[in-house]
């Protein structure tokens, strides 16, 4: 729709009745851009701030005035964002993409304003605000003669970082069974003991009376040796 054709392009000359059809169509595409922008952008300011600038009837007026309602020093600016930038650390080892992602724009931001880095430096910077987990990717890297650019070391964080989310999940996977085992070992120390010496009431199944066993009752051994076999102890110690 080219609607910001009166922000992009210098307010032409208002047509007179000498103009030409070229002239005329020409500024009223700038006119129309201009009303149409400036309805846009009155939409969308705060309240707060819309009746210092509504007195403005040119887009690029208006545009000027807005910004002098947020003037900032540029030294306050860069100052904010070092300070931003050097507290980002990644504290897990889940989403290494968007941390480089996020300190690579902080890093294209103090470059407009003159604080500039180099690409070396960010990448030594960068690994330094990875955890722990990573630190044998970080001796890897220090310890390989070619120099890696931004876009190369994101390349390999997500790499690594798949590693080790695979490694934590079989670590897991493995303190989970060990963790079952334990309380299975547990459970069976706490096994209440057979009650071998817990006698019951004893009862001869020969007399059918309580209060001895079989081998013990007179009648038994009575009825064994009518028999004639040997006694009962006897038996008992052969």
């Amino acid at each position: 729709m080219d609607i910001d054709y009166a922000i992009r392009k210098d307010e032409p000359p208002a047509f007179t009745d000498t103009s030409t059809i070229a002239a005329i169509a020409l500024y009223e595409r700038w006119e129309q851009s201009n009303r149409l922008s400036m309805m846009f952008i009155k939409t969308r300011i705060s309240a707060g701030i819309r009746g210092s600038v509504d007195q403005h009837e040119k887009v690029r007026d208006l545009l000027k005035a807005i910004d002098e309602q947020f003037v900032t020093s540029n030294k306050a600016l860069a100052s904010t964002l070092i300070m931003k930038f050097s507290s980002l650390r990644l504290t897990g080892v889940r989403g290494v993409r968007e941390h480089i992602m996020q300190m690579r724009d902080n890093m294209a931001q103090l470059n407009k304003l003159e604080v500039e880095m180099s690409e070396s430096f960010m990448v030594h910077y960068i690994l330094n605000t990875l955890p722990h987990q990573y630190g044998p990717f970080k001796i890897s890297y220090n310890t390989h003669k070619d120099k890696w650019s931004i876009n190369e070391l994101m390349t390999m964080c997500v790499q690594e970082e798949g590693r080790l989310m695979i490694e934590q999940g079989e670590s897991a996977m493995l303190a989970t069974h060990r963790k079952d085992k334990t309380q299975a070992n547990k459970k069976g120390k706490f096994k209440i003991p057979p009650q071998g010496g817990i006698k019951k009431d004893s009862r001869c199944f020969f007399y059918k009376k309580k209060g001895h066993v079989k081998k013990e009752c007179a009648k038994f051994q009575k009825w064994f040796a009518d028999k004639g076999f040997a006694k009962l102890k006897e038996v008992s110690g052969k």
